[in-house]
């Protein structure tokens, strides 16, 4: 689908359009290697490889932050309107979620780092690269569907997310039966667990990505279940 703006005697303001949509795709792309990074260095026992996940949340903080004031001085010097707007105010949002996510790959940054020092690998790994990889899929799904202004693609990629929260579901499931046959597992199953409400959180995001991808094209607010509002 092709979506075209409207047209500007100021050349400089197409250029400012542009320039905040690829910070935040930048900030997409960054986000989505934080998410890789941190399940791989749970998986792998990486304690290296989940600090370095750390490190680069602060730039993901940073980021989001000079988006938010790149946008601000956009809507402040252009005032944009009708579709102009809408690509400003769903950058904002979606620069927001991506943060989000930053966070939640930290938090399993975290787990991977305690359980590496705990020793032994728990289970629910087989589960973590299982939702990891649902959760990843949609996060790029949706930033492709941003890129190329696909609500078909977008209302695909958000139906996604009812199936990662019945995989969450079961896997807490089976998690909470282990700790109940084996105490001494709690603590290391715990973490397990987070770093699953962590991934399904992220899915939740890329949810969220969805719904401004259908606010950008239509112009129809879809959040809190409000399809109704799809043209």
């Amino acid at each position: 689908m092709e979506m075209h703006f409207d047209q500007h005697i100021s050349r400089q303001f197409n250029e400012d359009l542009e320039s905040l949509k690829t910070e935040m795709l930048e900030m997409g792309g960054k986000v989505t290697r934080q998410v890789a990074d941190s399940v791989e260095a749970l998986a792998s026992a990486d304690s290296e490889l989940a600090e370095k996940v750390l490190v680069v949340e602060e730039e993901i903080d940073r980021a989001e932050m000079e988006l938010d004031e790149h946008a601000t001085l956009i809507i402040a010097k252009r005032q944009p309107a009708a579709s102009d707007l809408r690509m400003v105010m769903s950058v904002i949002r979606i620069a927001r979620d991506l943060e989000r996510v930053g966070d939640e790959a930290s938090k399993i940054a975290k787990m991977a780092i305690a359980l590496t020092d705990e020793g032994t690998a728990p289970r629910g790994y087989t589960e973590i690269r299982h939702i990891a990889n649902a959760v990843r899929k949609m996060l790029n799904d949706s930033l492709d569907a941003y890129t190329r202004f696909d609500v078909k693609s977008a209302m695909e990629t958000l139906a996604e997310d009812e199936q990662v929260d019945m995989d969450y579901r079961s896997a807490v499931r089976e998690m909470i039966t282990y700790m109940m046959e084996d105490p001494r597992s709690i603590s290391r199953v715990m973490n397990v667990l987070w770093t699953l409400r962590s991934l399904e959180r992220i899915g939740d995001h890329a949810k969220n990505i969805c719904e401004q991808v259908v606010y950008l094209v239509q112009g129809a607010d879809i959040r809190h279940g409000n399809e109704q509002n799809l043209r």
